[in-house]
């Protein structure tokens, strides 16, 4: 086989989803490590604190509410791994990206396949920079799981081969909306993460059972004010969505709205995070109202980018398939 872009780029996707799977099982694995280091601690807790074991073996003691240990604690042989694997999976899933691109000669987001390779990519791109702002690590086999399935449905379901670009798609608004839609996305993924952990820690704050891995996670007060400030950056990349894509619909279409399906779904999706930023505020909606809000947020995104690409008809019908 002739190595060309286009089959290039497809090995280093191919080549990035088998790093993705070792990091994957690694985090998994650190996961279990943790409820291993929670179960020993326990017994040895004193009545009224929160045992937490640290991933590097020692343990700490904490009051149940406390955010986290007063010194971080190391990251697991498990851990390191992962994220090295992450990182260079990210890397080359960031070469098939651009290499798609290059043998397109244009945007490589303009159908289904491109724009799950490119969403995928961004998503843990943005989970990677975000350690630099605060570790959340823990969500790396939700990240890495969740990009790794995606990816596997692409390249089964989706990939077509490099094609002419429709002429509706020859502007540089594919550019500016379908990216900055991809990054929104991108933030609305994690903080549906950190909802869907919040929800679990709240249960077992409220119960005094659960997942035991759950004990070295902040609590769910600190995940949902995380959750909350992430989905209010994607809420502000998804405003401009919507903005810069009724300016594209005026210069492609000659109007700036017609009630297309897909503008109607990327409109639900604003409204719906509008709502859970609105009733957060102002309603005092907190712990599991705002966190379900906040994951049917990020459902209802998931089903914008798939079932309505796929079996709705519109004037957005590029899936390519």
């Amino acid at each position: 086989m002739t190595l060309t872009l286009e089959t290039t780029s497809l090995l280093a996707i191919y080549s990035a989803m088998a790093l993705y799977t070792i990091a994957f099982i690694a985090f998994t694995v650190d996961l279990a490590r943790r409820s291993a280091l929670v179960q020993a601690a326990v017994p040895a807790a004193p009545v009224g604190q929160l045992a937490t074991a640290s991933a590097s073996g020692s343990t700490t003691l904490l009051e149940k509410q406390a955010d986290a240990p007063s010194e971080p604690p190391r990251a697991s042989k498990a851990m390191r791994m992962a994220m090295a694997f992450t990182t260079i999976g990210f890397a080359l899933h960031a070469v098939g990206v651009l290499l798609r691109g290059l043998a397109a000669g244009y945007a490589p987001w303009s159908n289904m396949y491109g724009f799950a390779i490119t969403a995928t990519g961004v998503i843990v791109g943005v989970f990677l920079l975000v350690q630099f702002w605060q570790d959340l690590k823990f969500l790396g086999a939700y990240i890495v799981g969740f990009c790794l399935a995606f990816l596997g449905l692409a390249t089964v379901n989706f990939y077509v081969a490099v094609a002419p670009q429709p002429p509706a798609l020859q502007s540089t608004w594919l550019v500016i909306h379908v990216f900055v839609a991809i990054l929104g996305s991108s933030f609305f993924a994690l903080g549906g993460g950190l909802s869907l952990v919040q929800l679990l820690q709240a249960r077992r704050e409220a119960r005094g059972s659960g997942l035991r891995f759950l004990a070295t996670l902040p609590n769910a007060l600190k995940l949902e004010n995380l959750a909350y400030r992430l989905i209010l950056v994607g809420f502000v990349f998804w405003t401009f969505t919507l903005i810069a894509g009724a300016v594209w619909a005026e210069r492609a279409w000659g109007r700036y709205w017609g009630w297309d399906t897909k503008e109607v779904w990327t409109f639900i999706i604003w409204t719906i995070f509008a709502g859970y930023i609105h009733a957060r505020a102002t309603r005092g909606w907190r712990g599991s109202r705002s966190a379900w809000l906040a994951i049917i947020g990020f459902a209802a995104v998931m089903f914008n980018f798939t079932i309505v690409n796929l079996f709705f008809k519109g004037l957005h019908a590029y899936s390519g398939l």
